[in-house]
C-alpha cells in the first residue's frame, strides 16, 4: 500500500492520537497525585501530622513509577509513530514537562522528611505564616500550569509565569525576615533553618510549575522561552 494513500494515513493519525491520549491521561493522573503530595506535605508540617508526612514521602514512589512509566511510552511513540511538526513538540514538551513534575514529588517528599523532624521536635517554629502563604500559592500555581497544559492555554500559562515572579519576591523577602529572627534569638536556629528549606522548596516548585508554563508555549507557538524575561516571552508570544 503506497504511503499517501489516505486510509493508512487515517490509521496511523489515528493510532498516534489513541498513542499520545492514554500518555496524556497517565500525565494527567501523575499531575493531579503531584498536586495533592505539595498539599499533604504542607499540611503536614503546618497542623504537625506526622503520619500525613510519612504518607507523602510513601507515595513519592507512586510519583516516581508514574515518570518511569510516561517516560516508555513517549519514547515508544517517537520510535514507532515518528510525530512531526507539531505533534513532535508535544511529545518533547510532555517528556520535559514529565520531568518538572517527578521533581515536584521529590521537593514535596523533602518538605514532609522536615514535617517529620519538626513534629518530632514538637511546637511550631517562627516562618509558618510565610509558609502558608507561599505554599498556597504555589499549589493554584501547579493547578493552573496543568490546567494549562491540559487546554493549551497560553493565556493562563502567561499567569502562571507572573504569578512565579510573585514568589521569588515573597521567597527573598520571607528569608531575610526568618535570618534577621535568627540573629536576634539564636535559640531557634535550627527549627528555622528547617523552615528555610521548606520555603526554598516551595520556590523551587514555583519553578517547575512555570516550567511546565512554559512548554505550553513551546506547544502553541513553537517558541523555546526558557531563559527570557517574563517581558520578552509576552512580546514574542504576540509577534507569533
Amino acid at each position: 500500500m503506497s504511503p499517501t494513500n489516505p486510509v493508512l494515513n487515517h490509521h496511523i493519525s489515528s493510532q498516534f492520537n489513541e498513542d499520545l491520549q492514554a500518555v496524556n491521561t497517565k500525565f494527567m493522573t501523575m499531575g493531579g497525585l503531584v498536586e495533592q503530595q505539595v498539599t499533604n506535605a504542607i499540611h503536614a508540617l503546618l497542623d504537625t501530622d506526622v503520619n500525613m508526612a510519612l504518607e507523602v514521602q510513601f507515595k513519592d514512589n507512586a510519583v516516581n513509577k508514574l515518570e518511569s512509566e510516561i517516560d516508555e511510552a513517549l519514547t515508544l511513540i517517537l520510535a514507532r509513530r515518528h510525530p512531526a511538526a507539531s505533534d513532535l513538540r508535544m511529545v518533547i514538551a510532555m517528556s520535559k514537562a514529565n520531568t518538572d513534575l517527578e521533581r515536584i514529588g521529590d521537593e514535596a517528599a523533602k518538605i514532609a522528611r522536615i514535617a517529620q523532624n519538626l513534629c518530632e521536635e514538637g511546637g511550631s517554629p517562627r516562618g509558618y505564616m510565610e509558609t502558608r502563604h507561599i505554599g498556597n500559592q504555589v499549589r493554584v500555581m501547579i493547578h493552573e500550569a496543568l490546567d494549562a497544559f491540559a487546554r493549551l492555554d497560553i493565556d493562563q500559562a502567561l499567569h502562571v509565569l507572573l504569578a512565579d515572579a510573585d514568589i521569588d519576591r515573597e521567597y527573598q523577602s520571607a528569608t531575610r525576615t526568618l535570618m534577621t529572627y535568627m540573629i536576634e534569638d539564636p535559640r531557634h536556629i535550627s527549627s528555622v533553618i528547617n523552615v528555610l528549606w521548606v520555603l526554598r522548596s516551595l520556590e523551587r516548585i514555583g519553578d517547575h510549575a512555570r516550567n511546565i508554563s512554559e512548554q505550553v508555549i513551546y506547544m502553541v507557538k513553537g517558541l523555546d522561552v526558557r531563559h527570557a524575561s517574563l517581558e520578552e516571552i509576552e512580546q514574542k508570544v504576540q509577534k507569533n
